[in-house]
């Protein structure tokens, strides 16, 4: 009977054991999971942080340094490492999660649902998006500095289209 008991203790303080991560680059840490979110600190790379939560592409972080958010992509878990399992970057880049349910993208991106519901169209905004376009000569002369080529891609056909 102790051995049971002793048994169901050790499990249930193995799942409640928080999951632990290292920072693979240098990154703010933030009051909430948005990009324009208060930044509380920045941790260097390397940097072990017990993981508290996660929500859409953030983890909830504690560190020496402080406790905020963290970008997912900037922490390495323990428990997937030591695993070598890429589970969660594969689910990540497929959009999918562990339900196998196909969700949206958009969280990683810093938009909920409520402010995808309240968007509306805002010129001053596409007018600033379209200042900051390159012109041809501009993308060329970037390009050529970088030593890329030119490729020919061509357009997906139309849906139904017969090849």
């Amino acid at each position: 009977m102790k051995l049971i008991l002793l048994f169901t203790m050790l499990l249930t303080a193995t799942a409640q054991a928080a999951e632990t991560g290292t920072t693979i680059k240098s990154d703010s840490v933030r009051g909430a999971p948005f990009s324009d979110a208060k930044i509380i600190t920045t941790l260097p790379a390397a940097t072990k942080v017990e993981i508290i939560k996660k929500d859409g592409g953030w983890y909830q972080i504690k560190s020496a340094q402080g406790s905020g958010w963290i970008r997912m992509l900037s922490l390495r878990n323990a428990k997937t490492s030591k695993s070598g399992n890429l589970s969660g970057l594969a689910a990540l880049a497929s959009g999918r999660s562990g339900t196998g349910k196909v969700v949206s993208t958009t969280g990683i991106r810093g938009l909920n649902e409520e402010e995808l519901k309240s968007a509306h169209y805002d010129e001053k905004q596409i007018a600033r998006l379209d200042s900051s376009a390159s012109s041809r000569g501009e993308a060329q002369k970037f390009a050529g500095k970088a030593k890329l080529n030119a490729r020919q891609i061509d357009y997906l056909p139309e849906p139904g289209a017969s090849k």
